[in-house]
């Protein structure tokens, strides 16, 4: 299994998990771009927004909506970002959400 994020899922690489359900996966990024930074990802493998099934993304933004509220980030805001292909900034070829928070966000992103 040479998918980065599926050996996390596969407890095969550590993560610092914040939630986890049947069907997603999130923790906290290594690199972290604001306070709060989660990487949220469906457990069923899909390189990209464009081979992911329709509940794939509805599950990943309930779980979104329940670890902003839970960090604390609901009242203020936060951004939830799916970079797709090379040009679009997708580093890991697996499908995943950026939640980021806790600090203001600019627009465009910097």
């Amino acid at each position: 299994m040479n998918c980065l994020f599926c050996r996390i899922i596969a407890g095969e690489i550590p993560s610092a998990k914040v939630y986890e359900d049947e069907y997603v996966l999130a923790f906290r990024d290594i690199d972290p771009q604001a306070p709060v930074h989660v990487l949220v990802i469906p457990k069923k493998h899909a390189d990209s927004v464009l081979d992911a099934e329709p509940e794939m993304l509805v599950r990943m933004t309930e779980a979104a909506k329940k670890i902003a509220s839970d960090e604390g980030l609901a009242e203020k805001g936060f951004r939830l970002v799916i970079n797709t292909g090379e040009e679009g900034g997708q580093s890991v070829k697996h499908l995943h959400m950026h939640l980021l928070g806790g600090r203001s966000m600019q627009w465009p992103p910097g």
